[in-house]
């Protein structure tokens, strides 16, 4: 934890490299955690997001703010052939990639990029796919690999997509955040320079911001893209505060140190909003938090096991506690305001029936397993340790012993996704507002491959459920698949769903042009502040 005394000095230093503008403008964004990299591609966590995807990057298209439109980007404009196959993208011109120490272009962004951004994760023979140990989870999870038939560049401005079959969930896949333009050049220069490091520590972009300094756990400081395609951000300096502990987000926020702050516990949100210097923006229905299980390890492989340890959990008694009256009882995985959303999981609090299950399993007095809690709140799971324990204490009365294990949060990730654990918990919030987004990236088979789907279950019926969906495309159709496929998932249990959590976010009056993203992440291109 940092105190307010080096946040106030850091902030002096990033106002210095401004001195004699005295226009000069500085916004302190309280984030949550520190990014696992900077580079989209290779990481999953919001928080990574936020501070690369949003920050340094753009994509081909993007969702306009405050919805979840696609509307242009890197990509100007973009023609679909009739058989719903073909997509090519007209790409903008005179775009400038940043520079920094390490790295300086020599060209505008151009086709090469999008080629190498999409081939380095779709193509395991790419010379550059090993880079980072890299798993692609969500490109991966999502099924790019084989719903992509073909990249081609027709030529520097012009990039065709074809699809092995159409697909509805395509053009509003290639828009969500690990699909962030990379320059070609930089990696092709720091590989040769022996330094492929430098491409996920000091990334240049074309977005809005320019990164400067990292220091982990502590701040990121951002200068304004000057030359930025869509127009220079009106803040001068943007810093992102590295706060995990929401309680110090909240006395920040009131004392002006920044000025929009992530989510604050659920218990200070009604003395925020009662602060005649903050709006508190909220969002509902679009993330989940999960208890999942390992089917790897033994015998979390056995449905009767994970359905008993789901029913010992009493979900409601979390709900109120960990949630504090800013969430609800999850039916799903896929969260209420989406597509074929169903509100029944099949795994209402039963410890009766769990100690019935256990003996019927041959387990009644010998099962002892891990429990995996993330060491960061977030938005579908505000306190995880707090979660653990309850679950622990359910478990414990049922006769199950269980051990909590934590790490920091980039190791967390990084080990979930080998499979290391027994039951974790984690979640998401949706990327784009489709269902196939949050079972294919939680659930999917290529998940397993990618490392998302932390569970390690692949069931084929689901898969080619999921599959059929993503190429439907009368939504009443799809929802029932969607129905269909969370039926598995409630006879099967490979996750039991806990909540679904309102998210806050609290933000001074002195800002203005903020838009709320309605799936939780945070745009600073266009906002402004009060001097």
């Amino acid at each position: 934890m940092k105190s307010s005394s080096m946040l106030r000095a850091a902030l002096v230093a990033s106002t210095v490299l401004f001195a004699g503008q005295a226009y000069a403008k500085t916004l302190v964004y309280c984030s949550e955690a520190s990014p696992e990299t900077f580079n989209p591609m290779v990481g999953t966590a919001d928080s990574t997001m936020d501070a690369a995807a949003k920050t340094i990057f753009n994509r081909l298209v993007e969702f306009k703010p405050g919805t979840t439109e696609v509307g242009p980007a890197l990509a100007e404009t973009w023609d679909i052939s009739e058989d719903g196959k073909v997509y090519t993208f007209h790409l903008r011109k005179g775009v400038k990639f940043h520079a920094n120490d390490t790295f300086s272009p020599t060209r505008e962004f151009n086709a090469d990029d999008v080629l190498y951004t999409f081939e380095r994760q779709r193509d395991a023979n790419n010379p550059y796919h090993k880079l980072s140990n890299a798993a692609y989870e969500y490109f991966n999870a999502l099924g790019l690999g084989t719903m992509i038939d073909n990249i081609e560049k027709v030529d520097d401005h012009t990039v065709r997509f074809t699809l092995t079959a159409p697909n509805v969930t395509f053009l509003p896949g290639i828009a969500l955040d690990y699909l962030s333009i990379l320059s070609a050049e930089q990696t092709e220069k720091m590989v040769a320079a022996g330094t492929p490091e430098v491409i996920d520590q000091m990334p240049v972009g074309t977005g809005p911001f320019v990164l400067q300094a990292y220091q982990q756990d502590a701040q990121i400081r951002y200068a304004a893209n000057k030359d930025y395609w869509n127009g220079a951000p009106k803040v001068d300096t943007l810093v992102f505060a590295i706060t995990p502990e929401p309680t110090i987000r909240v006395e920040r926020i009131k004392a002006n140190e920044c000025q929009v702050a992530a989510p604050p516990p659920a218990a200070s949100v009604a003395d925020l909003a009662g602060n005649p210097d903050i709006t508190v923006h909220k969002l509902e229905g679009q993330n989940v938090g999960i208890l999942g299980f390992n089917v790897e390890h033994q015998p979390l492989g056995d449905r009767r096991i994970r359905t008993a340890l789901a029913k010992a959990v009493n979900r409601q008694a979390i709900v109120e506690a960990v949630y504090q009256g800013a969430g609800t009882v999850a039916g799903s995985v896929v969260p209420p305001a989406q597509l074929g959303a169903v509100k029944d999981a099949g795994i209402d609090y039963d410890p009766e029936g769990t100690k019935a299950l256990l003996k019927e399993a041959g387990h009644a007095a010998d099962l002892s397993i891990s429990l995996w809690a993330m060491p960061v709140s977030r938005p579908y799971n505000p306190n995880a340790r707090r979660m653990a324990e309850m679950i622990q204490a359910d478990w414990a009365a049922v006769g199950v012993k269980s051990e909590i294990v934590t790490f920091e949060w980039g190791e967390y990730l990084s080990r979930s996704a080998k499979g290391e654990h027994d039951a974790y918990l984690l979640g998401g919030s949706s990327d784009n507002g489709d269902p196939d987004n949050m079972l294919s990236y939680l659930l999917s088979c290529d998940g397993v491959k990618g490392g998302s789907n932390r569970s390690r279950w692949c069931d084929q019926d689901f898969e080619k459920l999921l599959q059929q969906a993503r190429v439907t495309a009368d939504p009443e159709k799809r929802a029932e698949l969607y129905r269909q496929a969370q039926a598995i998932l409630k006879t099967e249990v490979p996750l039991a769903p806990i909540g679904h959590s309102v998210v806050s976010i609290p933000v001074r009056n002195s800002v203005t042009n903020y838009v709320l993203d309605p799936f939780g992440r945070q745009n600073f291109a266009a906002v402004d502040i009060a001097e």
